[in-house]
């Protein structure tokens, strides 16, 4: 059982320790003081023992890392054990000086935790505790964009109200009558209006020096900010209607059906609808070889109209890789087989109606080279002031056409922003994550390499694993469903097929 871990001075001085039993600060305060006593400086050992416990170290410049155990602990699984701790230190400090590991005490000892739970060696390597230590949550992700948008959308809302009260304001000043009262603002007409008039006036000039913002994304309520000469001629002519009793539809609906508009994918769907996706999750190793590549894919039907329940998907499949498909157990297997065609078991029964239904699903798992959509190669190199690096994509797969490619390598901490050489595309520093995402708008094949060289203070283990995302419009195994027939008659149905290409996990290790 391992009792505690610690870093501590060649005197004996504990500067981060932490006990994975119950034991009292002045016992191993009084463990470690002991430690430096004991060692025999002509020997080569890398333990020393007492009656009750074992020392286990590692001299690491001016200090040592040393692990605390029972004497009928594993020594081999100790060292082992200790190796990994030895490893951690420099993840998380620059210099193995005392006021650096004081500084990043409370990262090494959630990196301690990582390594062992309760006293025993937990089955980890450096890139795992790397990854668990940085607790990176997807779920805290989307309910940050989430709130996002609703601030976004409340503002929007605001800005629209205020517009509205000073219309009713300037319609009520044109035809002579008093500006009506607004909730709560006043008792009296008079009093409301000049309240709703002040709080619209401020609104709107504590907006005036945004007149166009980029949002994060387009969203239609934002055309309300743009207050310049044209949005003025708009309102005077909608102005000049209504004095004129015309009924003006409320410009709410037009906002929202913009917003709709960017918003919806842009996908002509028919009464017969489509949706293959494929997922793909690879494993590479950082000098080549593929460990392990699996690709997950399925065909989603979705009918909207009852006249073309009874229908039979014909579908084509060029696969040259050696693809494991399988039907859902109503559709009729041997159809498929003979005829490649997807049909129900029974054809007097319908598919169902306004549900997305899974009728055929693949599977391809592989650790052929060559069966890689896109390669990366990363080459850190040592140089006198830490590490230059190369790194380079290639398409395999020239008839994909891969968008929105990120390729994020992390970074060692606290050595500052990398200095780029030369980039294919565009970079983001993410210096709050240590990580550098290489951005590439689309990867084809008349784009189907680039490079990017940058350098940057650290060590060639500090540059893994290396994470790749990217969606594309064309899948990967070469499955598609070329024509829709009635089962009665065999007449042609319209339809229409949504194909998505995604990354599940893809990394170089």
């Amino acid at each position: 059982v391992l009792l505690a871990a610690a870093v501590c001075t060649k005197a004996g001085k504990a500067i981060v320790s932490r006990q994975f039993v119950e034991m009292t600060r002045t016992r191993i305060e009084g463990l470690l003081a002991a430690f430096p006593k004991l060692m025999n400086t002509g020997k080569q050992h890398t333990f020393v023992e007492t009656e009750s416990v074992r020392y286990v170290y590692q001299p690491m410049e001016k200090l040592y890392m040393v692990l605390i155990t029972t004497k009928n602990s594993n020594i081999l699984e100790d060292l082992e054990t200790l190796r990994l701790f030895s490893r951690v230190i420099p993840e998380y400090c620059r210099a193995l000086e005392e006021n650096e590991i004081s500084e990043h005490c409370f990262d090494l000892i959630f990196a301690f935790d990582e390594i062992v739970a309760l006293g025993y060696r937990e089955n980890v390597n450096l890139a795992q505790i790397r990854t668990f230590t940085e607790m990176d949550s997807h779920e805290e992700k989307v309910f940050r964009a989430v709130r996002e948008t609703q601030e976004r959308e409340a503002k929007a809302e605001m800005r629209r109200k205020a517009k509205e009260l000073q219309q009713a304001r300037r319609d009520a000043e044109r035809q002579g009558k008093k500006a009506p009262g607004f909730g709560g603002f006043g008792s009296s007409a008079v009093s409301g209006g000049t309240t709703a008039a002040m709080i619209t006036e401020t609104i709107i000039e504590t907006e005036k020096p945004k007149v166009a913002p980029a949002p994060a994304r387009p969203s239609g309520p934002s055309k309300a900010l743009k207050l310049g000469a044209k949005g003025k001629e708009v309102d005077n002519f909608v102005d000049k209607l209504k004095s004129e009793g015309e009924n003006i539809m409320t410009s709410v609906g037009k906002r929202s059906m913009e917003a709709a508009k960017v918003l919806a994918p842009p996908v002509n769907t028919e009464s017969v609808h489509m949706k293959i996706e494929e997922k793909i999750s690879l494993t590479c190793g950082r000098d080549g070889g593929l460990q392990n590549m699996e690709l997950h894919g399925m065909i989603m039907l979705h009918i909207a109209d009852e006249k073309f329940a009874r229908i039979r998907l014909h579908v084509e499949n060029e696969d040259k890789r050696g693809v494991q498909l399988q039907t859902h157990p109503n559709v009729d297997k041997k159809l498929f087989t003979t005829e490649s065609q997807i049909g129900l078991k029974n054809p007097e029964k319908s598919f169902p109606i306004n549900s997305d239904v899974g009728v055929l699903k693949w599977r391809l798992q592989t650790t052929e080279e060559s069966f890689i959509p896109l390669t990366i190669n990363c080459w850190p190199s040592e140089s006198g002031n830490g590490c230059d690096v190369n790194i380079e994509y290639e398409l395999q797969e020239e008839s994909l056409e891969l968008n929105d490619v990120i390729i994020t390598i992390p970074l060692p901490s606290g050595v500052g922003a990398p200095v780029i050489g030369e980039i294919d595309g565009e970079y983001r520093h993410d210096s709050r994550r240590n990580l550098l995402e290489w951005c590439l708008p689309v990867i084809d094949a008349k784009n189907k390499s680039g490079s990017l060289e940058f350098s940057i203070s650290g060590q060639p283990n500090d540059f893994f694993p290396v994470h790749v995302s990217f969606v594309s419009k064309k899948n990967y195994c070469n499955i598609q469903v070329t024509k829709v027939t009635q089962v009665d008659g065999n007449s042609p149905v319209r339809f229409s097929t949504e194909t998505t290409f995604l990354v599940d996990k893809y990394e170089i290790l």
